[in-house]
């Protein structure tokens, strides 16, 4: 075999393999686009109820377990009690 015809099929062979990169990744991105425009047709998302048009907002309350809050306190003062410099 000559060098020039094993180079003339070493690139058909790579121009072979990036054509069906090229193609494979684009049909993927066509059928993704494609299933999320019909999963957004037969499942729209609902809408969410525009908050109110106050002037200021209330932050929302703490949730906080109280038993937990004394538990955290005792271990705090206890690891304090311990552990003095």
């Amino acid at each position: 075999m000559q060098d020039t015809q094993l180079l003339f099929e070493g690139f058909a062979l790579m121009g072979l393999g990036m054509g069906f990169v090229f193609v494979f990744l684009t049909v993927l991105v066509i059928v993704t686009t494609l299933m999320s425009k019909t999963i957004g047709r037969f499942f729209p998302e609902s809408e969410s109820p525009a908050p109110a048009a106050t002037g200021h907002r209330r932050p929302p309350a703490p949730r906080q377990d109280d038993d937990v809050m004394v538990a955290i306190t005792a271990a705090l003062h206890r690891y304090r009690r311990r552990h003095r410099r």
